[in-house]
């Protein structure tokens, strides 16, 4: 990846999911990434899958609610309520999907270290048990986030060159 590493994947505990990836791009942008509806919809899923519906309220006790549609007419709901925000450093929020895949909520944390004009994103999860995060590890969720991530680059990309111009 021209010298961008993947995502990398740790358990950094009985409950935690911690993923790492870095992007060419300044912090600020990669922050505006998850927190702007109209980035969002644009790069947040796995192939194949599309946002059909993206609310963010983005302050403190805020709610947000994305809506997926997939192959085959699939669907997928995923909300939360926003428990820290400080640009464009971290941002923090619960997260729980509709249909209950695994059970409970997790606490996601972002953090973004900015240098030399790439921005490193470790997003951890913190699950109510071992058994959910477990489940998790077991699902397609790695997969589906490198492959998000991958349309993030792209989406990054053309901001940037679209500033340069």
């Amino acid at each position: 990846m021209n010298g961008i590493p993947g995502v990398q994947v740790t358990t950094p505990s009985d409950t935690e999911i911690a993923m790492t990836r870095a992007f060419r791009a300044p912090r600020r942008l990669v922050f505006d990434a998850w927190t702007r509806p109209e980035l969002v919809v644009r790069w947040y899923g796995a192939h194949g899958w599309t946002i059909v519906e993206c609310e963010i309220d983005l302050r403190v006790g805020g709610a947000w609610r994305f809506v997926w549609r997939g192959p085959g007419g699939a669907g997928m709901a995923a909300s939360g309520r926003y428990r820290e925000i400080a640009p464009p450093v971290r941002l923090v929020h619960t997260e729980s999907f509709d249909d209950h895949w695994y059970p409970g909520e997790s606490l996601v944390t972002h953090e973004l270290h900015e240098a030399h004009g790439r921005t490193t994103l470790t997003t951890t999860w913190r699950f109510p048990s071992r058994q959910a995060r477990d489940l998790v590890l077991r699902s397609p969720m790695e997969r589906g986030a490198a492959e998000g991530f991958e349309r993030l680059d792209g989406v990054l990309a053309a901001i940037e060159t679209r500033r340069q111009q």
